[in-house]
């Protein structure tokens, strides 16, 4: 993930760049996805017609983020998972 939140106003030269940065990626077998997208370059690129080519990731909720760090219960090795 490429987070893009430094870019404080985007613009097509923007755009372009972001891009071609996937074009290379995707050639490579790789692909960029955007975190952290400002409201105006998420709709620059949606204006440019590349939000199919260009993903980003939609912002976790807090509550998401914090079930993920929890503490997984402790269990001997031969208890199945449960």
């Amino acid at each position: 993930m490429v987070p893009v939140s430094p870019i404080v106003r985007p613009d097509l030269s923007t755009i372009d760049a972001l891009a071609r940065l996937q074009l290379a990626a995707r050639r490579l077998g790789f692909e960029v996805r955007l975190c952290h997208a400002s409201r105006e370059l998420k709709e620059l690129i949606a204006f440019a017609g590349l939000d199919g080519v260009l993903r980003v990731e939609a912002r976790r909720e807090t509550k998401e983020r914090e079930q993920r760090l929890g503490v997984e219960e402790e269990r001997e090795l031969h208890d199945p998972p449960g």
